[in-house]
């Protein structure tokens, strides 16, 4: 908390209010399991760009306001928190802890034997080099990315015990890919990274969609609407594509014309910085997770 402390956001703020009832909703809704009801779950908002949301073991949760306006509403937001107390739940500290303490102890005994082959200081530098990254990208990274997929998991069956529409979950991540696209993120393959692509977890949520809704219907929560928010997000898409392939006709018939979109009359005018095209995003259910706090109980009912 030390690192934020400058960066918190008052209780107060509506932006702060909208988190700790989200969160609180969701532990209310999940109190039949004895992680999340012995938990004294508490939310710390911290001004920053950054997208990202961490829980820690004792309850604490760290949004950060970049989250807040990644998400497109309310159903994007529970899910994401949702995913976040899974970590929680499920232990994931503890499990990362404990794999951390064997693959030290694995890294120790190659160590040992490197030294005792290849005595030489240069040659056992590099071979304890080679061998840290080897169980770094074969066992470090592709167990926190099995972590990740599984928190995804759980956290999407504690939304929809939430009564969230849980169809939300995947186009969160669809979103991000496209988003990164737009602001030309370079794309890192995923066996470098500690977290599965964007693309990898959409169609994993997509696959766990349904079991997710029969879930929610069983929490007595009221009826979802017949429009899927899936749908929604791939005619955006498509239709963010036809706008800009017809854009891109346009320049090119303007040039083959011979007619630059930055001459007039001769003159060369300066070319407007022309804003990057928007992320689509489905219809916020609540104007967005700024919608005022009231609002809430109207999309995720309290029990």
């Amino acid at each position: 908390m030390e690192d934020f402390k400058d960066s918190f956001i008052p209780p107060k703020d509506p932006r702060h209010q909208v988190v700790e009832r989200v969160v609180q909703h969701l532990a209310q809704r999940n109190k039949d399991i004895a992680e999340i009801s012995t938990v004294s779950w508490s939310v710390h908002l911290v001004d920053s760009p950054t997208i990202n949301a961490f829980v820690l073991p004792n309850g604490k949760v760290f949004v950060f306001t970049g989250m807040l306006e990644a998400v497109a509403d309310i159903h994007q937001l529970t899910f994401i928190l949702g995913h976040e107390m899974a970590h929680a739940l499920i232990g994931h500290a503890a499990e990362q802890a404990s794999m951390s303490h064997v693959l030290d102890f694995l890294s120790l005994i190659l160590l040992t034997a490197l030294w005792a082959v290849c005595p030489r200081d240069s040659l056992a530098m590099l071979g304890q080099w080679i061998q840290g990254k080897l169980v770094q990208y074969m066992f470090d990274r592709p167990y926190s990315r099995k972590l990740e997929m599984e928190a995804d998991q759980v956290g999407l069956q504690l939304a929809a015990k939430a009564c969230a529409d849980v169809r939300a979950g995947p186009v969160f991540w669809q979103q991000m890919e496209i988003s990164d696209q737009l602001r030309g993120e370079p794309t890192e393959p995923e066996w470098l990274s500690t977290h599965p692509s964007h693309r990898n977890r959409a169609n994993q949520l997509d696959r766990l969609i349904p079991q997710a809704l029969e879930l929610r219907a069983s929490c007595e929560c009221p009826a979802l609407p017949t429009t899927d928010p899936r749908a929604i997000f791939s005619k955006s898409v498509r239709q963010l594509l036809d706008d800009v392939k017809k854009r891109e006709s346009e320049v090119k018939a303007k040039e083959k014309e011979g007619k630059s979109p930055g001459i007039a009359g001769g003159v060369f005018l300066p070319l407007p910085n022309a804003p990057s095209p928007p992320v689509p995003r489905p219809p916020a259910q609540l104007g967005g997770v700024l919608a005022p706090v009231v609002a809430l109980p109207q999309a995720l009912p309290t029990k």
